[in-house]
């Protein structure tokens, strides 16, 4: 094989890019760190909340898997939208495309979908407009993400103090929360066995938080796993009716109640500096009261990518910018 330009194809099942100009500015950005892109979103093609129709976000997924020379699939946004694409989906063919998927937030519901449907990996990484279009973009959440696809491991390092003493091994998965429940009975829930739960969101008082984890721990999800390991959960807003209740006494409470140990400090989530996990690969969380280490191996790299040339990542520690 052959060295040739990393190729990311660009597709927007959600949002829209709320700034144009920023938009070119990040394409510029990517380019600029050698890689090919290749943009099937339109802006032009704006619909309501959505980067385009139903039908013309789902023809945007599968023109970027079919690209022949895209490595990477690489989604615009999160907000809203992949839900009322879940039913045309043609997720055999997404997995056999050989393409790396790239996505969280909204994307939570691809991951699931692909997994429970093909068991399929895909990575609970950075998007353009979250990740790649700051003025000055995080260096740890871009290395993350090229270090993660390089493979064949990959670790991502943890602090949060309170921690319990954990060593589990599993299937790695998991994304924003809200739409992980919101997929509970449908065939697009990856049931997951003895798997390490991450979540994430944003915008969610404690109390829903607690809610969400209930509706889990009630339906059988959370007492199958080895592990659960809460990310970012932030923008969200107390008032004097909580008294008292506060995220530290929402988690008090369900590390009480709940069948497994919970592990705080994932560096994932809504904010700029987070890790890119690969969902459905198999990975050991280690864990004592001063952090953790979670190390990733089982996963679909860009070197192993079957017939494919080997592609030129950018640099660690390079952004572009």
């Amino acid at each position: 094989m052959t060295d040739k330009n990393l190729c990311i194809a660009i597709a927007a099942p959600g949002g829209y890019a709320l700034d144009r100009a920023q938009f070119e500015r990040g394409l510029a950005r990517l380019q600029a760190q050698g890689i090919t892109v290749h943009n099937y979103y339109d802006p032009d093609r704006v619909h309501q909340r959505f980067a385009d129709t139903d039908a013309g976000r789902l023809a945007q997924l599968n023109a970027a898997a079919q690209d022949p020379d895209a490595d990477i699939v690489l989604m615009l946004r999160g907000s809203y939208g992949m839900t009322r694409l879940l039913p045309d989906i043609d997720f055999r063919a997404l997995a056999d495309s050989g393409k790396l998927f790239v996505g969280y937030s909204d994307v939570t519901a691809f991951h699931m979908g692909l997994y429970a449907t093909t068991g399929a990996i895909s990575f609970a990484g950075p998007m353009v407009c979250s990740d790649f279009l700051h003025a000055e973009p995080s260096a740890y959440t871009l290395n993350q993400l090229w270090d993660c696809l390089r493979g064949p491991v990959h670790t991502v390092r943890g602090a949060a103090a309170g921690n319990p003493l954990v060593d589990v091994q599993g299937t790695l998965w998991g994304g924003n929360l809200a739409m992980l429940v919101s997929l509970l009975g449908t065939p697009y829930f990856a049931n997951i066995d003895n798997g390490i739960l991450f979540l994430e969101d944003i915008g969610e008082h404690p109390y829903r938080i607690e809610r969400m984890l209930l509706q889990l721990q009630q339906t059988g999800v959370l007492e199958r796993q080895r592990a659960v390991v809460l990310g970012d959960f932030s923008g969200y807003r107390l008032n004097p009716a909580d008294n008292g209740y506060d995220f530290d006494a929402m988690l008090a409470y369900m590390r009480a109640r709940l069948p497994v140990p919970v592990v705080t400090g994932l560096p994932f989530g809504h904010i700029k500096v987070h890790c890119t996990l690969p969902f459905g690969a198999q990975a050991r969380l280690v864990s004592d009261v001063a952090g953790f280490d979670l190390t990733v191996s089982g996963y679909p790299t860009l070197a192993a990518l079957a017939g494919r040339a080997n592609p030129v990542l950018p640099p660690l520690g390079d952004t572009g910018g």
